[in-house]
């Protein structure tokens, strides 16, 4: 169910800038039961929504491995989107128009704090596993260091301690796309459309892997010049996106996974702090992400002290995390009958 938190008092970031107020979209699923015990919370990566339900099947759901029968199951709309949660669509209490361009710049750090808040408005005092890939490990990572105490496992799939050069210089070819379309900060909700799909075009060569390509997207016509089936596809996913996103939001969500970095404040490098990471820990990695490769999770498994590592064969690439519900599901259940 869709619900809606607002919080009434300043809210501060990381970088400097203060919310008056913060609103919240939220989805739960299922009941907290007696013991308080069964909390699942999921964290979405960059243009999901609160409904986990909706964007992970095969993993939320009757007889699913999140199950409302079984589980009280949280998933909020992450700080900066454009699914409910104050983001750069929101009304700015101080001119009473739009951020857009204007939102402050916002790390995954203050997503996390603006999770805790409706961690303690829900009166939730244990998450029992805490779940997430991509972006949602990103901010899993930074729960589990901020409240130790509160987080009791960790679900993570696809993710990293620290975005890498490589997902740095992505994100900025995918905001340079964004920003050289002509409409970019001009004060109107459709700003920079154009230059959104030219992003979501580069982000799609990252999500999936050129084997994937290659199989699906050939033409059986060689004799072709033009109109090809890789660029229909191509331009199919760009229009989907600008359908159901915000250019401003993508802006300013991938300037937020370019802040994250388990590190800053912490320690001078990331084996040190995982190390103090004491909950156990699923992470599963996917065969072909070129956005978290294999080789990054294994090194964090091996200094995360209670990790049990999984790969899982897809040709999907990074976006496995999403579609591969079903070998997800067999690794988790595994993991969980070999801890009780």
């Amino acid at each position: 169910m869709l619900q809606q938190f607002n919080y009434d008092q300043p809210f501060v970031l990381e970088r400097g800038g203060v919310f008056p107020n913060l609103s919240i979209a939220y989805a739960t699923y299922g009941s907290l039961n007696e013991a308080a015990n069964n909390v699942v919370w999921i964290c979405h990566a960059l243009t999901a929504s609160a409904d986990a339900a909706d964007w992970w099947p095969g993993i939320v759901g009757k007889g699913c491995i999140f199950d409302p029968d079984k589980h009280f199951i949280v998933c909020a709309n992450i700080l900066g989107s454009c699914y409910g949660t104050t983001g750069p669509l929101s009304i700015n209490p101080d001119t009473n128009a739009p951020y857009y361009h204007s939102f402050p710049q916002i790390t995954i750090r203050d997503m996390v704090q603006a999770h805790i808040l409706l961690r303690q408005h829900l009166g939730i005092r244990k998450i029992g596993i805490l779940a997430g890939g991509s972006m949602g490990g990103y901010q899993i990572l930074e729960w589990a260091l901020t409240e130790p105490e509160v987080v009791e496992h960790l679900f993570l799939l696809a993710t990293a301690p620290a975005e890498s050069a490589w997902g740095i210089a992505v994100h900025t070819a995918q905001r340079l796309a964004i920003e050289a379309d002509t409409t970019w900060a001009t004060p109107a909700s459709d700003a920079g459309a154009k230059g959104l799909k030219a992003a979501r075009a580069i982000g799609i060569l990252t999500y999936r892997s050129p084997e994937l390509l290659i199989r699906q997207q050939s033409d059986p016509d060689h004799q072709k010049t033009d109109d090809f089936k890789a660029a229909s596809y191509i331009n199919y996913q760009g229009d989907k996106l600008v359908n159901r996103f915000n250019a401003y939001s993508y802006w300013h969500l991938t300037k937020a996974l370019d802040t994250h970095n388990i590190t800053r404040g912490r320690s001078a490098h990331y084996h040190d702090v995982l190390k103090t990471i004491q909950q156990p820990v699923l992470l599963i990695s996917i065969t072909n992400d070129l956005l978290c490769p294999i080789s990054v999770q294994r090194d964090m498994a091996a200094h995360l002290p209670d990790c049990h590592h999984v790969t899982i064969d897809s040709s999907y690439g990074h976006d496995g995390f999403i579609i591969e519900a079903k070998k997800i599901s067999v690794a988790f259940r595994e993991w969980m009958e070999n801890r009780y």
